[in-house]
């Protein structure tokens, strides 16, 4: 635990079906609260374009990957299309040591994962308020298919089956309240003692025998 910092930072990890706005809520709370920390991830894919190791991604090799999955240093990863991505663990806990808050963006099954690691986090699930509505936000956007609305939608169906996973669930029906309730969850998970280390040592301590 550090003594230099006023409190440990706090793992927020959010999840929602495709269509219900979890990149807006999480552009505005990090608009309001820039310290969160960033976990690079790695990734057995190549770069592509002008990205560098470290800084979108560490780019490693599959044995190495490997390696480091079963030395257990990954705290979630997943195979997509063939490539492998994971966080470590290390990194993360560096940042929460420091003070500051990291913020998963994730599907439910690393959230899963997360779970086992960071079991104090908080765990939110983003839900829109009908069938229709996101059917009709799905659609208003104007880039997938009818065949791709149609596999979000079936993927929104078995993730909100897994709702009672999560520690909170935000309706995202008016987005400003959506926002209002995200953030509360956000400033609550600061305020949990075991993040406290400036009352336990202050005023905690002044009250010790």
């Amino acid at each position: 635990m550090s003594d230099t910092v006023s409190r440990l930072g706090q793992v927020l990890v959010v999840c929602a079906p495709s269509g219900t706005g979890k990149s807006t809520l999480i552009s505005k709370l990090r608009e309001e609260f820039p310290n969160f920390g960033f976990s690079v991830s790695y990734t057995t894919r190549a770069p592509r374009g002008d990205e560098q190791n470290g800084r979108e991604y560490n780019f490693v090799s599959r044995e190495t990957f490997v390696a480091m999955r079963s030395q257990g240093e990954f705290c979630e990863w997943a195979e997509v299309h063939g490539n492998l991505y994971g966080t470590a663990t290390a990194p993360v806990n560096k940042m929460l040591d420091e003070g500051k808050d990291v913020l998963f963006d994730i599907d439910v099954q690393g959230a899963k994962q997360l779970k086992k690691t960071f079991y104090k986090g908080n765990f939110i699930f983003l839900l829109p308020p009908s069938r229709e509505e996101l059917t009709r936000r799905l659609v208003g956007r104007g880039t997938d298919s009818e065949e791709s609305i149609a596999k979000r939608l079936a993927n929104a169906q078995g993730e909100i089956a897994q709702a009672d996973f999560f520690d909170y669930w935000i309706v995202n029906e008016d987005l400003e309240q959506a926002y209002q309730e995200f953030r509360a969850v956000f400033m609550a998970g600061a305020l949990k003692p075991e993040l406290r280390t400036d009352v336990e040592a202050t005023i905690l301590k002044e009250w010790e025998d």
